[in-house]
């Protein structure tokens, strides 16, 4: 077997890992959100999934898919340079993985009366909360400027279908975070923000299914 050929089979294995990341990490966090005694979609967000007796699946959720995530962005690496973005686009979605990662291990804090037993008022702060939230906005940063980045490259090549997909995920997904960040719990920025992941992962998985197809 050559050599060429080895590296383009590793190079699709990474990128498959881009394609199962999304849709593992969604239909986890919904079967948990639709099992879990007391969780309610429109109060809580996911994260605090990784609390309580079960919180261990949720966190494997977050360190599972963050290692696929990195994996995919080697072999978004390999695929995007030369070219527009072909080293900063990798890096991102890197970081964007090592961050979900952070965020399984550093766990939210309990809040809003999720796990049952916890207060509904101001929730404690602990430092693994911090560092949960802290990892939770550099990813989130990372994501909507790789989306960006993306969007340019492919605008370049005349792929406008992809660059406008690119595009308004970045900024959706931008605004989601935003909302929930100011909505101060309130069901409407909680709802938008669970959209917001939802669609951010269909990016990323249909992105990795669009180059390994390549």
């Amino acid at each position: 077997m050559s050599e060429l050929l080895v590296a383009a089979r590793v190079t699709r294995a990474l990128l498959v890992c881009g394609v199962i990341a999304g849709p593992l990490y969604v239909l986890v966090s919904v079967t948990e959100a639709l099992t879990r005694d007391g969780f309610d979609l429109a109060r809580h967000q996911w994260s605090l999934l990784s609390n309580g007796d079960l919180g261990w699946v949720h966190i494997a959720n977050l360190v599972v898919t963050g290692l696929l995530t990195v994996a995919f962005a080697v072999g978004l690496r390999r695929v995007l340079r030369p070219g527009r973005g072909g080293t900063w686009v990798p890096r991102l979605l890197g970081v964007y993985g090592l961050s979900l990662a952070a965020a399984g291990v550093f766990r939210a804090d309990p809040a809003m009366g999720f796990p049952p037993g916890t207060p509904e008022g101001a929730a404690e702060v602990t430092w693994r909360g911090v560092l949960h939230f802290v990892a939770g906005g550099i990813g989130f940063v990372c994501l909507v400027v790789a989306c960006l980045l993306v969007a340019g490259r492919f605008a370049a090549e005349g792929r406008q279908r992809w660059a406008r997909f690119s595009r308004t995920t970045g900024v959706l997904f931008l605004a989601g975070f935003v909302a929930v960040a100011a909505g101060a719990g309130a069901a409407w920025s909680n709802l938008a923000f669970t959209a917001a992941v939802v669609l951010a992962w269909s990016w990323v998985s249909a992105l990795a299914a669009h180059l390994t197809n390549r």
